[in-house]
């Protein structure tokens, strides 16, 4: 039931996620509402956070084709979730190789 927000307008939920055992990538199903019928074909959807540790959320950021999605289409550009634990674990890891003795 996650967020599915344009331009930082709600413009939908999540209504299921899977693990496509095909190709190992997550299937994220979304419901657009009925009065949003102008995403166009090349637009992007990422996964984002609302603040630090906040709650994810789907960003839609509208493309530049003047075709539109119609129903169970499938973005064709995805951007995968900031993952603040690997964000945190490289900062510091450059930090100790930064500050380790040069032999």
């Amino acid at each position: 039931r996650a967020k599915v927000t344009m331009a930082g307008v709600v413009i939908g939920r999540v209504s299921n996620i899977y693990l496509d055992k095909k190709d190992f990538t997550g299937v994220v199903v979304m419901d657009i509402f009925m009065n949003v019928d102008n995403i166009s074909t090349d637009a992007t959807a990422s996964i984002l956070t609302a603040g630090i540790l906040g709650e994810k959320y789907i960003g839609v950021v509208q493309g530049a084709e003047e075709q539109n999605m119609k129903s169970g289409a499938e973005f064709q550009t995805t951007n995968s979730a900031l993952v603040l634990e690997d964000l945190i674990g490289k900062f510091l890891f450059n930090k100790v190789t930064e500050e380790a003795p040069k032999q």
